[in-house]
């Protein structure tokens, strides 16, 4: 019974989640924001990436599928990203201007999604444990994804966060001092949701995919 309500759940989150990406790209497109612009925000691409995996996680309970060490490390990526999110949004960007997104797709991109996937990780914990390189690369996704905002903002003036914007920060040494701690917070963000994974796991036995 819990793996049917698991299997409902995602499914109906990654749809909420992927309609709310496919409205405000519709948004986007009518307004002339540029497809590169909407595909630059970090959340979108989270969003997206949560929905494939929990489209996918509840693929592989209905087909009872075993668990892999990959499988994890690519599980716990999306849960690091969208707990990430979260955090960054609710702490640095809550007062933000929201420009065209909907309050709807804001409350499900940016305090839903990441709220349940951290939940699905602690009541479906995974199956291997994690092993201390998949944190390390886990990091890697958003310091690239930190180095193509500046730049590209640097060449198109377009930023999609006011912490990637010098003349919001105070110059390039604002940026980099928020980067920094944002580089911090998401190591410990990592760690922490290896940790509790890991802890978890071992109370579990080994059985059908998550």
């Amino acid at each position: 019974m819990r793996e049917i309500v698991a299997v409902v759940l995602r499914l109906l989150l990654a749809a909420a989640s992927l309609a709310g990406v496919v409205t405000q790209l519709v948004i986007a497109i009518r307004t002339d924001f540029g497809l590169v612009n909407f595909f630059s925000y970090f959340t979108t691409l989270s969003n997206m990436f949560a929905s494939v995996v929990f489209i996918v996680g509840a693929v592989k309970i209905l087909r009872r599928s075993e668990s892999s060490g990959r499988w994890e490390a690519v599980r716990g990526a999306s849960v690091v990203y969208m707990a990430f999110v979260g955090i960054v949004f609710n702490t640095l960007l809550s007062g933000a201007d929201l420009g065209g997104l909907l309050p709807w797709t804001n409350v499900v991109h940016h305090m839903l999604m990441p709220l349940v996937v951290v939940i699905d990780w602690v009541l479906m914990p995974p199956r291997r444990r994690l092993a201390m390189r998949t944190a390390w690369l886990w990091l890697l996704v958003p310091v690239v994804y930190t180095v193509y905002s500046v730049v590209r903002g640097a060449i198109t003036g377009f930023y999609c966060y006011p912490f990637f914007n010098p003349a919001a920060v105070g110059g390039y040494g604002g940026v980099a001092a928020y980067c920094a701690g944002l580089l911090v917070a998401f190591i410990v963000l990592a760690l922490v949701i290896r940790l509790v994974g890991n802890a978890l796991s071992r109370r579990t036995e080994k059985g059908p995919s998550e």
